[in-house]
């Protein structure tokens, strides 16, 4: 075991983490998400929520501060309000961030897509809707 590293984030996460580049992408999926279908690279986080896996990443995650899109929701259908979920995700990205970070709302099948090309694809046991996440990984500057 190491000191500080959040019992959320298992040796294969880290991994992953580790082994990402700048424009490189990662899926934190629901319970619902066919994660197994989509993924290059898939990472078990089935005893933990999105948010709870978001935040474990999210202080050692640099988003790209280049692009508009770095952290992408798949978009609700019909007049489905804002799911409860995304300020969750807003919040804690604000966090590590130190600044408020937009959520980009794309269509279902584009997420879909989108999710095939990403570096890897977390599946967890979340059980609310539309709790799915793509997260662009940015630069380390220091």
């Amino acid at each position: 075991m190491l000191r500080g590293i959040p019992r959320a984030i298992s040796p294969e996460l880290m991994h992953v983490l580790l082994s990402m580049g700048h424009g490189d992408e990662i899926v934190l999926a629901d319970g619902n998400f066919p994660a197994a279908t989509h993924a290059k690279r898939l990472v078990r986080a089935d005893g933990h929520g999105v948010p709870d896996i978001l935040a474990a990443i999210a202080p050692f995650f640099p988003l790209d501060a280049y692009v508009d899109d770095r952290a992408v929701v798949m978009a609700t259908v019909e007049d489905i309000a804002e799911p409860p979920i995304w300020q969750s995700f807003r919040d804690v990205l604000a966090d590590a961030e130190g600044e408020a970070v937009a959520l980009t709302p794309i269509e279902r099948y584009a997420f879909y897509s989108r999710s095939r090309d990403a570096f890897a694809v977390v599946a967890t046991g979340e059980s609310a809707v539309y709790a799915n996440l793509i997260l662009k990984k940015g630069v380390v500057v220091e």
